[in-house]
């Protein structure tokens, strides 16, 4: 299992979404025990989805982007579909009902 890659600049993000059909962002804060146990397990449900496209935003580094998404509190997971949000999950993230929705999403559009 590989750590998702981070993003460092409000144009790498922008250009991230641009640029993949199926792009997912995971937003997180420092400080935040949940965003960190949480990570390990996502970067594992994302191994099941090869063509989404997967980054990490640390919130306090990339403002801009936290502001440009909405992103209020930590973490928050997105999904882009060419370019669109289509998915939102945020605090609390219930894992099974993430991945039925990936899963769901995912079968539609890629096969």
């Amino acid at each position: 299992m590989s750590k998702f890659k981070d993003l460092t600049s409000l144009e790498d993000v922008n250009n991230f979404i641009e640029q993949n059909q199926l792009s997912f962002l995971y937003f997180t804060t420092p400080n935040c025990s949940v965003c960190h146990g949480l990570q390990p397990q996502i970067e594992e449900m994302m191994t099941q989805y090869p063509e989404i496209k997967a980054r990490h935003i640390d919130a306090s580094k990339v403002p801009e982007a936290a502001g440009q998404f909405s992103v209020f509190t930590a973490p928050v997971l997105l999904l882009f579909v060419e370019g669109k949000e289509y998915l939102r999950e945020a605090r609390i993230v219930q894992t099974q009902k993430l991945n039925d929705d990936l899963n769901r999403i995912y079968t539609n559009l890629v096969n």
